[in-house]
């Protein structure tokens, strides 16, 4: 917010104080406003210059944060045990090789993610990356929808359709490449709870 700077006059630290917020609420009303005709114009043509209409943002809600760990065990004992998150289940996911404890945090969960066998994407990760922060899950309405979204626009996927995952909610992932380097799940509302 840009505000010009009036000439110095004797006043009181008291209007000096109303003068101001007055003067930041009149320009903060005015880049409002602005933002919101220039956001409907950029809608109205186009996401991001991509020539396709801007979509309808399904959530801004990050359902969890995945994170690639050796040893369930040791790492409930710092997130659950030790930092007192509580633990909201664990379970296996044969489909995907892994061991998985849900502790929430706020409005999301950390996912922690433990390698059932060598040969599973999260201990190929392990392998290559260390541990760590191994994806980011958004919820959306329709993952179905927000796949053939994605399709369309031309980012790759690593699931062409939904697949039951964790808390057998329906998921897919986006594939790191396309998204900045960052995997990404995508949950749909519903399932055991969670998101």
């Amino acid at each position: 917010m840009l505000m010009s700077r009036q000439p110095s006059k004797k006043t009181s630290g008291a209007a000096e104080a109303a003068g101001a917020a007055e003067a930041a609420e009149a320009a903060g009303a005015a880049e409002a406003a602005e933002a919101t005709g220039a956001a409907e114009a950029a809608g109205a043509a186009g996401a991001a210059g991509t020539g396709h209409p801007a979509p309808t943002a399904p959530t801004a809600r990050v359902a969890h944060i995945g994170i690639a760990v050796r040893d369930l065990d040791e790492a409930l004992r710092l997130y659950h045990e030790t930092l007192g998150l509580p633990l909201h289940g664990r379970e296996s996911v044969e489909s995907d090789g892994v061991n998985v404890a849900f502790l929430p945090v706020g409005d999301t969960e950390l996912e922690l993610l433990e390698a059932m066998d060598t040969e599973s994407p999260v201990a190929r990760f392990i392998e290559k990356r260390g541990e760590g922060i191994h994806h980011i899950a958004l919820e959306v309405d329709d993952v179905a929808e927000t796949l053939k979204m994605l399709r369309e626009r031309g980012y790759r996927l690593i699931d062409e359709e939904p697949r039951i995952g964790a808390g057998g909610v329906r998921v897919a992932f986006v594939h790191p490449r396309s998204t900045s380097g960052v995997l990404i799940e995508l949950c749909e509302k519903g399932g055991d709870g969670r998101p």
